[in-house]
């Protein structure tokens, strides 16, 4: 658990302007800076960054953050990913499980990836002066171009080349960052050799990995990185810092097999897809690649591997898929991979297949009926179980209701039957009755208020606000947020932060969002504040008036106790007084 306050910390020591400026360039725009939002196609810039407060909005696609936020959404890392990474750049040291900065003994993550990165560099450099590794490019159809894109290279076949790059062979670094063994002997020597080397790069561009194809017979063809302090396979993806401009310029990213079917469809003009790294596809792999496009395309080989790596990656999609989204299956002709129907075919012809690609929900019933006798009752049957643990798994409300009927319409059972079979909760429960909201022009700017100056919410009496509004509803949470943190001002960051995934999440940024573009002058902020104070104060003599009223109309004056009514005759007064006034 990371604690709170190292979260504020961190975040009061990132500046977001630099941050995202490193990968989306900013130029100032009055008092903030813009872009083209890097989450959606768009060619004005509506992607906004508030210097003074610390926060992004898109007013095109409405995302909204801090600079944990945008990392996570940007890189598709997670969230502790995401803290170490900041923590890393501002020279922090993460604390440990008691909350003290704790030091763990072995190599911090950058000098593991300085190391790769010299590593990566010998390698390059060996390329050019090995005649076997150049011609297998060169018949694979990878340019220099691409070859200098990706950072390929050659591992020599001796079994201590990288001691020519490092003075320190025997270093741990070297062991940890898997790029030298050491046998039972205590003998040091390579892991990779005589092996044309694809670096596997995180979202920043820093190598983290290699993947390592043998030349000529050998086992394995393909060797990986094992996982270190760097690396997790479960997690990355090969070629997607090289192809997040091409994803961002079709909204679709391909997934394929392999280092060389990425590098083929890249030769080809083909330049948004990406491999997995010798792994099934997971569930953190799904999630990263829905945040880089709103279209996924898996294309596998049409073989039983082929197959089975794209269920698995069909059985990893149901829980993060939303109906923004959509995801694809491309199973390519036997004998074929996308390296080799590229040339067959042309790039037109692929890109033919992956727009025509087989929708989820088609692929899930195609797979599941391959495998049923459907003119037999218990095929159809069998149909339906073999169903069942796919549809409660599925995030998508709108998407299970569709493959219900579908799968009533197959079965022969009823739309009601399959969603009792397969012990299918309601999709989506009725909303509540909403009442009208009370003074949205009063609660609105009270929000801005207290988001442009939190210290505000010790002096609002949270019992004048409205019971049922979704602005006081908001208010009431930004409040307790504010007060539980105690004296200690709480900057907008670390309230995004401390409100992430709330009920009124959306609300609140939707509210930071308009103080970004009408921001209260400092000097009237007070003024302000004391102005929806009495309104509020106002209203609340209003709702008792009413009560008073009511009450009234059911039991008569005679049943109000003595203090209810000197209230309404204080009451009926001043209002008295307001009409003369008038």
């Amino acid at each position: 658990m990371i604690p709170d306050s190292f979260i504020q910390d961190l975040l009061h020591r990132v500046d977001l302007v630099d941050l995202i400026d490193n990968y989306v360039p900013l130029k100032k725009t009055g008092a903030n800076f813009a872009a083209c939002c890097p989450f959606h196609g768009e060619k004005s810039p509506s992607f906004t960054v508030s210097p003074s407060k610390q926060f992004y909005h898109c007013f095109g696609c409405g995302a909204h953050g801090n600079a944990i936020g945008f990392l996570m959404a940007y890189t598709g890392a997670g969230f502790v990913e995401t803290i170490k990474e900041l923590a890393s750049s501002c020279g922090l040291q993460l604390p440990d499980e008691k909350g003290h900065a704790g030091h763990s003994g072995g190599p911090r993550p950058q000098a593991l990836a300085e190391r790769m990165a010299q590593a990566a560099k010998f390698y390059y450099g060996q390329l050019k002066r090995s005649e076997n590794a150049v011609r297998y490019l060169k018949e694979r159809g990878v340019s220099g171009e691409l070859a200098r894109r990706f950072g390929i290279g050659y591992a020599p076949a001796g079994g201590k080349s990288l001691a020519t790059a490092f003075d320190d062979y025997d270093s741990a670094e070297l062991q940890l960052a898997g790029l030298v063994i050491k046998n039972d002997e205590g003998r040091l020597y390579d892991r990779f050799r005589d092996r044309i080397m694809f670096p596997i790069a995180n979202q920043k561009g820093e190598v983290i990995a290699f993947g390592g194809r043998v030349l000529g017979a050998g086992e394995p063809k393909y060797l990986n990185s094992p996982e270190t302090p760097l690396f997790e396979k479960g997690r990355e993806l090969f070629g997607l810092p090289q192809a997040r401009t091409a994803i961002r310029a079709t909204d679709t990213v391909i997934v394929v097999e392999g280092y060389m079917d990425v590098i083929a469809l890249a030769e080809h003009g083909i330049g948004n897809a990406v491999a997995t790294l010798g792994t099934a596809t997971t569930v953190i792999h799904v999630q990263k690649l829905l945040r880089q496009a709103d279209r996924v395309v898996f294309c596998f080989d049409g073989d039983a591997a082929g197959r089975k790596a794209a269920w698995r990656a069909l059985e990893n999609s149901l829980e993060v898929l939303s109906e923004q989204k959509s995801i694809g299956f491309v199973l390519l002709p036997e004998g074929d991979d996308p390296d080799s129907l590229v040339r067959k075919r042309g790039e037109q012809a692929f890109q033919r297949m992956i727009v025509e690609a087989t929708p989820l929900s088609d692929f899930l019933l195609r797979e599941l009926s391959r495998h049923c006798d459907l003119g037999s009752a218990e095929g159809r049957a069998r149909l339906v179980a073999d169903a069942k643990p796919l549809l409660g798994r599925m995030l998508s409300p709108l998407l299970r209701l569709q493959l219900v009927k579908r799968l009533a319409q197959i079965s022969g059972f009823s739309q009601a039957e399959i969603e009792r079979l397969c012990s299918l909760r309601a999709l989506a429960r009725p909303a509540p009755a909403r009442a009208s909201r009370q003074a949205p022009s009063l609660l609105r700017p009270l929000l801005r208020l207290l988001l442009q100056k939190p210290a505000l919410a010790a002096r609002l009496p949270l019992e004048l606000l409205p019971e049922r509004s979704p602005e006081a509803h908001a208010i009431r949470l930004l409040c307790a947020t504010i007060t539980a943190v105690g004296t200690q001002p709480l900057a907008y960051p670390a309230l995004l932060e401390k409100l992430r995934g709330s009920e009124d999440e959306t609300l609140l940024h939707e509210a930071a969002a308009e103080l970004m573009r009408e921001p209260f002058a400092e000097d009237e902020i007070d003024s302000e504040f004391d102005g929806a104070l009495a309104q509020l104060l106002e209203g609340e003599h209003k709702r008792a008036f009413a009560r008073l009223q009511d009450k009234i109309q059911k039991l008569g004056v005679a049943g109000l106790s003595n203090e209810e009514k000197q209230q309404y005759l204080q009451a009926l007064s001043a209002r008295s007084r307001g009409s003369q006034a008038v």
